[in-house]
């Protein structure tokens, strides 16, 4: 995969609930290791931008599984199969969040600053964790995406919220009448 195979809005899969992967299979497997070809693709065609995880829906597959850089070693990630937040702790804290799927628009989205997350793991094995910080947002925006949400969802109400990337790395605020309003593919 490449970093074109990273669907964008308004594509119809960014908006529908993620299935249950029943058994991990060979096609499982390659996905994954796709999804890291696409990330990293994506990620070395830009200047100031970095990738933190990708979704399957993301990819145009419907299953509830997605991968995210491991935060002590960059070069390696976590992959969630049929991840399921059990537990909010903590303050909201409103923070940038941007998307592979929403080219070059950021947000201030709150997120809670402590979650407990279960799944499975590539070899098929349980495992739970709590994330705080920068990988609870990771893991809440990640999350989402298998719900069919994204980011700009929990902020479409909020017309200070809305950035864009420009060439020289700066965010520059966005004019929410002109540039989110009648920009119909972020809704």
């Amino acid at each position: 995969m490449k970093k074109e195979d990273i669907i964008t809005l308004p594509h119809a899969s960014l908006r529908q609930r993620s299935k249950k992967i029943g058994l991990i299979t060979k096609e499982t497997l390659v996905l994954i290791d796709d999804m890291k070809t696409a990330m990293l693709d994506w990620e070395n065609s830009r200047d100031h931008e970095i990738t933190v995880g990708l979704a399957a829906s993301q990819v145009n597959h419907l299953l509830r599984l997605f991968i995210v850089r491991d935060q002590k070693d960059p070069e390696k990630f976590i992959v969630f199969i049929n991840p399921e937040i059990t537990k909010y702790e903590g303050e909201q804290k409103t923070d940038y969040e941007g998307c592979l799927s929403i080219k070059e628009v950021y947000g201030l989205v709150p997120r809670y600053e402590t979650v407990r997350v279960k799944a499975t793991d590539i070899n098929g094995k349980l495992f739970s964790l709590k994330a705080k910080g920068d990988m609870a947002r990771i893991l809440q925006h990640e999350t989402d995406h298998n719900n069919g949400v994204v980011f700009v969802d929990h902020i479409k109400e909020s017309k200070d919220a809305f950035f864009k990337l420009e060439k020289n790395g700066k965010l520059t605020k966005l004019d929410y009448e002109k540039d989110i309003l009648n920009n119909s593919i972020l809704w």
